[in-house]
């Protein structure tokens, strides 16, 4: 089981019905295959750095989780399917970034 971390954006068009629909459909995707779901993060409506698909913002999630190696690649497919996601990163935490994305929740955590 390796640990990973999935940043998505989604379409700034989206209802909040339907942006939660959609992060509930890919957090049972990936349940339903075997994974331990660490945290999950809402990061709200940001503005994009550059325009994607004539949009200038969209909405940002994180999914940290453990998984097997070979459930990734079918997400990602699931993900450039879904026209509802402008642009998502899975990316594989080593010990150093599990600490740091530990310190972060828990910093966030304080703060609220």
């Amino acid at each position: 089981m390796n640990h990973y971390e999935t940043v998505f954006i989604l379409n700034p068009v989206l209802s909040d019905d339907q942006i939660k629909e959609t992060v509930k459909k890919y957090e049972d995707f990936l349940v339903s295959r075997g994974a331990k779901m660490v945290a999950k993060e809402d990061w709200g409506l940001k503005k994009l750095a550059y325009p994607i698909q004539n949009k200038k913002s969209g909405f940002y999630h994180l999914f940290e989780y453990t998984v097997d190696g070979e459930v990734i690649n079918p997400l990602e497919v699931e993900f450039r399917r879904d026209e509802r996601f402008m642009r998502y990163l899975t990316v594989t935490l080593d010990k150093h970034a599990i600490a740091w994305a530990e310190k972060r929740r828990n910093r966030d955590k304080q703060k609220a």
